[in-house]
């Protein structure tokens, strides 16, 4: 057995296994502070409520489990197990260029990876999230959207396939560096096209009407020197009941959008509230560090990635007996998560950080009960447990655990 297969089975079982503890760390913590709401909550948060977020929050990591198997087992099956080699020949068979036969390779994966991945996704929504009653997706709603994702994903994607994979096979040496700038450069158009082009097609977006609640927005945006392309409600509740707000778009065609669930769920003084924690970001300038970050990480992976498609054991180390520059990319895209998991610990501090951050500007911009008031609401309505396991949260979760993030906005007051 080759070294590097050997160092790929080691990371890909000790990720594993590590996952699995944070999953009954985080179970067995939820279950053993399901009884009691914690003091932080107290007269907040009655105690039914908070026994449905312990049990939302324990069967969806208990059902997360199970792609957990499965993914390890699929990425098996692709690499070692021959999946990905058994495609290339089939692909192989159409006499197809090598660019043509890269893209078939990698369209004919994304088309069985989705099926292959989407019976948790229908249990996901029409089983856990119907049996809490967040689920509001009918079947033609889900089978739409996945028409709808597939042609948006085949318009946008095959053009940047056949450019990175031409890049790849003509570009010479430094091809991954003229890659990288084409991925930038595409990054950035759809983070700039995205609201008016591609959020609409899956959505409908409103503008807020006029009144209090948009007076208040616009104050609020003046006051922080911030302006936007429009504020707009979307159709959350079409498919979820669950509450949220976002920035969207880049530069002058930035958008600020509210689901209509979460207009329902909270009065105008928490509205503005979570709105100052938005801005907060853009303030903090949370975006652009996390953008240079992307940017950052992809051009060292591109690099990685010119290095490992000249060795051959590469290929030959994860079932491919034939190399090839598209390969090449998909196994590196393939195997690349199970090297990176153990960076998600960092990842999760970097965005609590700018959590924190977001929340004292909140703070300073509006009262900071009012952002307590909010973020205790989409708990509640959310069903958002109040008590995961800290070493859980500290490696997956963006946000601080529940408790922690209202007493260092407690302590902004």
């Amino acid at each position: 057995m080759h070294s590097f297969t050997s160092l790929f089975l080691t990371m890909l079982g000790l990720s594993l296994v590590i996952r699995l503890w944070l999953s009954h760390r985080q179970i067995s913590h939820i279950m053993a502070h399901r009884a009691t709401v914690p003091a932080a909550f107290a007269g907040k948060i009655d105690l039914n409520d908070h026994q449905k977020a312990a049990d939302y929050t324990v069967t969806k990591t208990r059902f997360g489990r199970i792609p957990l198997f499965y993914d390890a087992g699929l990425l098996m099956i692709w690499t070692l197990g021959g999946g990905l080699q058994w495609l290339d020949q089939t692909a192989s068979v159409f006499g197809f260029n090598p660019i043509a036969t890269g893209i078939v390779v990698m369209l004919a994966f994304m088309l069985i990876s989705s099926m292959l991945e989407l019976p948790f996704s229908i249990y996901s929504t029409f089983v856990i999230e119907e049996r809490f009653g967040f689920n509001r997706t009918n079947v033609k709603t889900f089978v739409v959207d996945l028409f709808k994702g597939a042609a948006v994903g085949l318009i946008l994607g095959v053009p940047l396939l056949w450019t990175v994979l031409w890049l790849m096979e003509q570009a010479g040496e430094f091809w991954w560096v003229y890659a990288w700038l084409v991925w930038t450069a595409f990054s950035l158009l759809i983070m700039w096209v995205y609201p008016t082009l591609i959020a609409p097609i899956f959505n409908k977006f409103e503008p807020l009407e006029e009144g209090a609640t948009l007076d208040r927005i616009q104050q609020l945006l003046h006051r922080c020197g911030f302006s936007s392309n429009g504020i707009f409600v979307i159709d959350g509740s079409k498919r979820s009941s669950h509450g949220n707000a976002y920035f969207s778009g880049f530069g002058r065609n930035k958008r600020i959008v509210f689901f209509d669930t979460l207009l329902k769920m909270l009065n105008d003084d928490q509205l503005e509230a979570v709105l100052a924690h938005e801005l907060g970001h853009f303030k903090k300038k949370h975006i652009i560090k996390g953008l240079l970050l992307s940017f950052a990480t992809t051009f060292v992976a591109l690099a990685l990635l010119a290095w490992l498609m000249k060795n051959e054991w590469f290929y030959t180390a994860l079932g491919i007996s034939t190399p090839s520059t598209y390969m090449a990319l998909l196994l590196f895209v393939l195997v690349l998560p199970v090297f990176t998991f153990f960076l998600h610990p960092l990842l999760s501090l970097f965005s609590r950080k700018n959590e924190f951050e977001a929340d004292a500007f909140a703070a300073e911009q509006t009262e900071a009960d009012h952002l307590i008031q909010a973020l205790v609401g989409l708990y509640k309505e959310n069903a958002s447990t109040l008590t995961p396991d800290p070493l859980y949260s500290a490696f997956y979760d963006s946000h601080p655990p529940a408790p922690v993030r209202i007493a260092h906005l407690n302590g902004c007051s």
